[in-house]
């Protein structure tokens, strides 16, 4: 039996680790194992490759290509060392961020050319991919909001307005063009009424 991957997504602070810890609750009382990761992140070796992705520089910037291929250097280790293990034992894995991420921040906010983020991957994963994944959707203009709170940004939460909003669109555009694989949930509504619509879509898949 292999477990279920579920990947979260959306731009910067869309309320995608509160609503993790909701779903690994969910599934737990359901009787199912639960393992939670992140994007960049989840290993050592990973986590080493996360802080360099997004901590910010005065010293020397990190160009596209080194970009997209450090994310996608984390994202292998990722799943060929833990995730795909777990869900070969038959444990659920929630991951904060997947490859979609990609698609929408390298290909949309940044501009890369989507036959080269697809040419990374398949070296990285092939075609390994989530079982739904649930895009947390809010403008910028709220996330932001919400993301300042917190204290210092990092190196992606210091990008401009105009980066988010094409990130933004870039999941949606591939959301509407795969509604079998993700789901759109308004982050905007109260967090009650996302967690209610989340685990919703998840229950569907469950049955």
């Amino acid at each position: 039996m292999s477990g279920l991957f579920i990947t979260l997504e959306g731009i910067e602070g869309a309320g995608k680790s509160s609503l993790i810890l909701k779903i690994k609750e969910y599934l737990e009382n359901k009787g199912r194992k639960v393992e939670c990761v992140r994007e960049p992140g989840g290993t050592p070796v990973a986590e080493q490759i996360r802080n360099i992705l997004k901590t910010a520089r005065t010293d020397e910037d990190i160009c596209d290509r080194c970009e997209l291929l450090l994310m996608y250097a984390a994202r292998a280790q990722l799943v060929n060392t833990k995730i795909k293990p777990a869900l070969e034992k038959g444990i659920d894995v929630i991951c904060d961020r997947h490859d979609l991420s990609s698609i929408a921040y390298q290909g949309g906010g940044r501009g890369m050319d989507l036959n080269l983020i697809k040419s990374a991957k398949n070296i990285a994963i092939g075609d390994f991919k989530p079982n739904l994944t649930l895009l947390l959707d809010l403008s910028p203009k709220v996330g932001m909001s919400r993301v300042v709170k917190r204290g210092a940004l990092d190196r992606f939460e210091m990008s401009k307005y105009d980066f988010f909003e094409r990130v933004r669109q870039s999941y949606l555009d591939y959301a509407y063009e795969h509604k079998d694989e993700v789901v759109i949930i308004n982050a905007e509504d109260p967090f009650e009424i996302v967690v209610e619509n989340a685990l919703e879509a998840i229950a569907c898949r469950l049955s």
